[in-house]
């Protein structure tokens, strides 16, 4: 049983129930979202979840889900259903993170990766194919952190 379940509150309820909804979007086992490739579509489901003034770095997309880093918050955009009509928005703002890690791609190897350490979810990572803003969605995590 986790800490977060001992508890009792209702804090520690809802922030259980926040660990489940995160799991759909992110296996915990894993616990990463691999072969990530850009794709705008995904910014344009988020942009409606926008605060005033929030800018997006740049978005990408997996199988079905998708992942847009704002200069404020991670987007986790979990697409359900046959028609993937429905989606699963949660939002993970920078300033939960404790620590990270980058990887940028190469001259052969044209993976990159962020690996991003959460105070109450623990490690995250995410492989990108591609293209990348990974250096400038650094900036803006070392912006919130530091």
């Amino acid at each position: 049983m986790s800490p977060l379940s001992e508890c009792g509150s209702a804090a520690a309820d809802r922030s259980t129930d926040y660990l489940e909804t995160f799991d759909t979007v992110i296996d915990f086992d894993n616990k990463g979202f691999l072969k990530l490739k850009q794709d705008d579509k995904y910014a344009d489901m988020a942009a409606a979840l926008l605060m005033e003034g929030e800018k997006i770095v740049d978005a990408y997309r997996s199988m079905r889900d998708g992942v847009v880093f704002t200069d404020k918050r991670i987007i986790a955009i979990n697409v359900q259903g046959m028609t993937g009509s429905k989606k699963d928005y949660t939002s993970l703002p920078y300033k939960n993170i404790v620590a990270y890690s980058i990887e940028t791609s190469g001259t052969f190897d044209l993976d990159s990766e962020l690996e991003i350490y959460f105070s109450s979810l623990g490690k995250v990572t995410f492989e990108f194919t591609g293209s990348t803003a990974i250096v400038e969605v650094s900036k803006y995590i070392s912006r919130a952190i530091l």
